[in-house]
């Protein structure tokens, strides 16, 4: 599937919302990071930011805006196909810190 030249419409305020978000989210990753690389905050750190700003539920959130707005754009074949695409990534497992879900081909 072409995706190059295909758009898709979000409202502004749930755009803007994941906006902020994202870039709370950006942000305080990389201080956080700066923090580790300097000693002064550890794995427990990064989880308690984690946990205490909700940031799994807020990035479902935003997941979910632009797959919203995805899927209205898309047909059911498409759909399934970018359904597969997201099955490709690689997922946190206790094993080894992540994994890829699918070989790439």
């Amino acid at each position: 599937m072409d995706m190059s030249s295909r758009e898709i419409r979000l409202p502004l305020d749930q755009a803007v919302a994941v906006l902020l978000d994202l870039n709370e989210f950006v942000v305080s990753l990389d201080r956080l990071g700066s923090r580790q690389a300097d000693g002064t905050a550890d794995e427990h750190t990064i989880g308690k930011f984690v946990a205490d700003w909700d940031v799994t539920r807020r990035l479902a959130r935003a997941r979910g805006v632009i797959g919203a707005a995805v899927d209205e754009e898309l047909t059911g074949e498409e759909q399934l196909e970018i359904e597969e695409l997201g099955e490709e990534g690689r997922f946190y497992t206790d094993n080894v810190g992540y994994e890829p879900s699918a070989e790439p081909t």
